[in-house]
């Protein structure tokens, strides 16, 4: 019997680690619930201005976000 492959993370979800790695440079859209820069003042997505900030929430969104397929349109998508 063969060693089975390991599974690879996808993309979405190495950038969930480097995010939950690394918290205090990124805040969650309460608009969209999408995960941002630490510097933006608007939402690339939804236009929103009110972000939560907390350690503990972008983690948790990063999680989230890394363990399911891409749901929402970005700006990137329209081009």
């Amino acid at each position: 019997m063969s060693d089975p492959t390991p599974i690879q993370p996808s993309a979405r979800q190495k950038k969930a680690a480097e995010i939950a790695a690394n918290p205090t440079g990124y805040k969650v859209c309460e608009g969209c619930e999408s995960i941002v820069g630490r510097g933006v003042v608007l939402c690339p997505n939804c236009h929103s201005f009110r972000f939560d900030d907390a350690s503990v929430r972008v983690i948790e969104q990063a999680q989230l976000l890394g363990s399911r397929d891409q749901t929402s349109v970005t700006m990137g998508d329209l081009s």
